[in-house]
């Protein structure tokens, strides 16, 4: 509190009372004694006031710091929160279900797949100008393929059985890309070329058990059309894409290009499964793993495998009708198919006068109709399955139609009728796309028998279905050179096989499931 200090002086107590008193002779003057006032402060005032100045400035600096690190707090729970959606939506396959994870990559690969078989059927044209290769020796090339195609299904089966077909899926994809990019390395010399079609034939021959493997043990009946025509039909899209790229990347860039091209995709496939987060998880899911499995490493002893081997019910196979008639089907299909990819574009070229990009472009449509095809007919199987109708009768169903049509649409185009190049197309492509059916009678009676060992069922089918391939593509090119008629060398003999493959497979195909290992 301030102090008041009183002080005497001399002088008038107030000033203007002093100039008075001076100049008025009637009053007497009186002095009085004066006092000055002074209000002076505390002598810790000015500490306090500090103390209190202070004291403010601190609390609005921790206000301010307060509020900063709520809206800082907020603004990480905000971004926290984005990313929690943005994770939770990408990548976009994150959530689904297993089973749709490992059909979409096995569909994926079966895609490059043919993109890389297909390749060679375009490229075979300006690769035969350059190296004067006639037809017989442009089939030898084409049907080298199989050879290796043809080696690998019966060990693919069985690796697939083995190690998973994950990881035999991955290897055969690595295999068939590095041996399709060293083509025009060894295109000037004949063996070396041979060799390498051959290990394409041997990376792709053990896809289909591999793919074979994981619908039959991750995939429940009432999908597996669906499921089947999803993964088998990425061959059709690749037929698609390898087709429609092939063209224009050989006119603007050389043929060899499209072998460069498609050889880097595949092992891009390869490498980005290897590291992206889930990729092994996609392709090798522990669900896969089965009592049967003696396991699922490449360490595994070589006893093991031959223990393995010798656990494979072969005799039981071979005395089972339906068995046999899988493989006689898969065969007479695998002529029709495996000659007109091969040499439908030749055809298209040389018979409708049709340049290289036309004869590509046309060469498209029957594969793109499948893909349609597929789709329809997966669906119209898995709904009578569902419906209660017998899965042997819908086997039998689709395969009759995936065989008598383009057996009719070859008849008809083979024939003399003064039909317009373009009518011919459209025949064939109809034709070839309802042979599509042929994914959801054949291509699912494996899993249909026997889960266990459907990929070397498979296995077995598939190496015979793959002779064609080998025999067929070079005996159409030699039947060409020999009579310079289409009907003859291409037609003939596929409407042959497409006849009898019904009749066999209507009299002895079944999709009952057979305990292999109790009739061992």
């Amino acid at each position: 509190m301030a102090k008041l200090a009183l002080r005497p002086d001399n002088s008038c107590f107030i000033s203007h009372t002093r100039r008075a008193c001076s100049h008025t002779p009637f009053i007497r003057t009186t002095s009085f004694p004066r006092f000055h006032f002074h209000l002076s402060p505390p002598s810790n005032y000015s500490l306090r006031l500090r103390i209190v100045s202070s004291a403010q400035q601190n609390a609005k600096e921790t206000h301010r710091v307060a509020k900063a690190k709520a809206l800082t707090e907020l603004q990480v729970e905000e971004v926290e929160k984005q990313h929690e959606n943005l994770s939770g939506t990408w990548p976009p396959w994150k959530n689904l279900p297993q089973r749709y994870k490992l059909i979409g990559t096995t569909s994926l690969a079966f895609v490059i797949c043919n993109m890389d078989k297909v390749n060679l059927s375009i490229a075979i044209i300006p690769m035969s100008h350059q190296f004067g290769w006639n037809s017989t020796t442009a089939g030898l090339v084409q049907s080298s393929f199989f050879w290796g195609y043809a080696l690998s299904q019966l060990p693919g089966g069985w690796l697939a059985k083995i190690f998973g077909g994950g990881t035999v899926l991955e290897v055969g994809v690595l295999i068939w890309s590095v041996a399709t990019a060293l083509v025009p390395f060894l295109a000037g010399y004949m063996p070396g070329l041979l060799l390498s079609r051959v290990l394409v034939g041997i990376g792709e021959g053990v896809s289909p058990s591999a793919a074979t493997d994981l619908i039959a043990r991750s995939i429940p009946l009432e999908e597996r059309s669906r499921a089947v025509g999803f993964v088998f039909g990425g061959l059709s899209v690749g037929s698609v894409m390898g087709l429609l790229l092939a063209p224009p990347l050989i006119q603007n860039l050389g043929w060899e290009s499209v072998f460069y091209l498609f050889g880097l995709l595949g092992i891009a496939w390869f490498l980005g499964f290897q590291v992206l987060e889930g990729g092994e998880k996609q392709l090798n899911p522990k669900s896969l793993s089965s009592p049967d499995t003696v396991t699922n490493s490449w360490k595994t002893s070589l006893t093991e495998l031959n223990g393995s081997l010798k656990d494979v019910p072969w005799k039981a196979f071979f005395q089972n009708r339906a068995v046999w008639a899988m493989i006689y089907a898969h065969f007479c299909g695998s002529w029709g198919h495996y000659n007109c990819l091969s040499w439908l574009p030749t055809f298209f070229s040389e018979e409708l006068n049709l340049n290289l990009t036309e004869a590509a472009w046309v060469s498209i449509l029957p594969p793109l109709a499948s893909i349609f095809v597929t789709g329809l007919a997966a669906q119209l199987a898995d709904n009578l399955i569902s419906r209660g109708v017998e899965t042997t009768v819908v086997r039998k169903i689709c395969q009759s139609i995936a065989f008598l049509s383009p057996a009719i649409c070859m008849t008809l185009s083979s024939l003399d009728l003064g039909l317009p190049p373009w009518e011919i197309v459209a025949i064939l492509t109809g034709g070839l796309a309802l042979s599509s059916f042929a994914l959801s009678g054949l291509y699912c009676t494996h899993q249909d028998m026997s889960p266990e060992y459907a990929s070397i069922l498979l296995g077995i089918t598939n190496t015979v279905g793959a002779v064609p391939g080998i025999v067929g593509v070079a005996l159409t090119g030699y039947l060409l050179d020999l009579t310079h008629s289409w009907s003859i060398s291409l037609f003939a003999p596929s409407i042959f096989f497409y006849m009898t493959g019904t009749m066999v497979w209507l009299v002895f195909a079944s999709s009952k499931p057979q305990s292999f290992s109790e009739h061992n």
